[in-house]
């Protein structure tokens, strides 16, 4: 794709949809960013004729079933790993990224876009309080658990841009260059002390790793190879593992997630494990003992394809060291995007870009039981709970 010439974006205030609803304080919050531009047409990710905004839907993962309890419209996306939204800690402001946009010249088409939308989750209702611009194709996107950088992968850009934070006011600081626009650096997450952030690129198959001191933020050039085309991205708790998927050659083989030994020095790849077709999310419990993982499955493919299946999976793995074991499995809907644990672990939730839902499930550390679903106005394309 062309290059796009980027232009100065304006603070934006207090976009709401949904003024009835205002956040508990008690309660455990997911964000949902919606796609409302990306629909699956027999396998195809087309624009549809008429296109509405897309949002951020603000979920209480204490109700069973969760529940909507505000909404935002804010640009978001499907293109990238369903990382494409960070929490802080206190759960006091959300980022969303929008890598695509509907392309102003033809509007059957997406291209890239480089939005970064700060949501006040304490307003009542929660508004987006600014908009910023980080880099072309700005998919995943973190915040540091001590609340003052964030960083978001620019996919189309081969950098990752770095943002000051003081309350919910973010600043730009700097960009890292990775690679060439090629390099495609998909998802970047911070390691729980700071020091250190990981980026999956895509485009070469390497997780770079950078090193934080401050608002200073480097590439180490020091890297890993774990898999085919690393994608979504999660670091536990504990600082001990990381885990990421590997989309693969797309031609509907089975594909793998790497597990990162980060005690080693420097950090290797620990072990690689088969999953089936396409892991698209990962998701780490907030105790770092189990990992959850949404297998498209081939769910997203034409009917008449060899790989097709009429749904996607839900794989949840126990962590012990580096070693990753299968204790769950169930199936769920189609081009099924994030995935998030409650802070019991008994809940587990996915979100679904064709049904336009989240999908919840109980968890009782052995099996995934279907606990009912939540619409979406959109399709969910993102989802992530608090920094742990």
């Amino acid at each position: 794709m062309k290059r796009q010439l980027l232009r100065p974006v304006k603070f934006v205030f207090a976009l709401s949809v949904l003024p009835l609803f205002t956040i508990d304080a008690k309660a455990q919050i997911a964000v949902s960013a919606n796609d409302n531009k990306a629909v699956l047409v027999d396998g195809v990710n087309v624009v549809p004729d008429n296109v509405a905004a897309d949002t951020v839907s603000i979920i209480n993962l204490g109700a069973t079933p969760p529940k909507v309890i505000g909404e935002v419209k804010a640009p978001g996306s499907v293109v990238g790993p369903p990382q494409s939204v960070a929490i802080s800690r206190d759960e006091s402001f959300a980022l969303v990224t929008g890598a695509f946009k509907v392309d102003p010249g033809d509007r059957k088409k997406a291209v890239p876009d480089n939005k970064l939308s700060v949501i006040d989750l304490g307003a009542k209702p929660p508004a987006v309080i600014a908009t910023l611009e980080a880099g072309l194709g700005a998919a995943g996107v973190s915040i540091n658990s001590s609340g003052t950088l964030a960083l978001v992968a620019n996919r189309n850009e081969g950098t990752v841009s770095v943002f000051a934070i003081a309350g919910n006011k973010l600043t730009p600081a700097g960009k890292i260059q990775l690679g060439d626009s090629k390099s495609g650096p998909s998802h970047v997450a911070f390691t729980p002390d700071g020091k250190r952030a990981l980026v999956t690129r895509d485009g070469d198959h390497r997780i770079s790793i950078l090193s934080v001191d401050g608002n200073k933020v480097e590439d180490s050039k020091m890297f890993m190879v774990g898999g085919v085309r690393p994608y979504s991205l999660e670091i536990s708790s504990k600082g001990d593992v990381a885990v990421v998927s590997n989309q693969g050659g797309g031609q509907g083989d089975t594909d793998t997630i790497t597990v990162i030994d980060l005690k080693a020095k420097p950090p290797r790849v620990a072990d690689t494990i088969s999953v089936g077709q396409t892991p698209e999310g990962v998701a780490m419990s907030a105790d770092g003992a189990y990992v959850a993982v949404t297998v498209m499955n081939g769910s997203n493919r034409p009917k008449n394809h060899p790989a097709y299946n009429d749904y996607g999976l839900l794989q949840i793995y126990s962590v012990n060291g580096t070693k990753l074991t299968k204790v769950a499995q169930t199936k769920v809907g189609h081009w099924c995007q994030g995935a998030a644990f409650s802070k019991n672990n008994k809940t587990v939730v996915i979100e679904c870009m064709v049904e336009k839902n989240l999908q919840a499930f109980r968890f009782n550390g052995r099996s995934l039981r279907p606990a009912g679903s939540v619409a979406l106005s959109g399709g969910g394309a993102g989802l992530r709970t608090a920094a742990k």
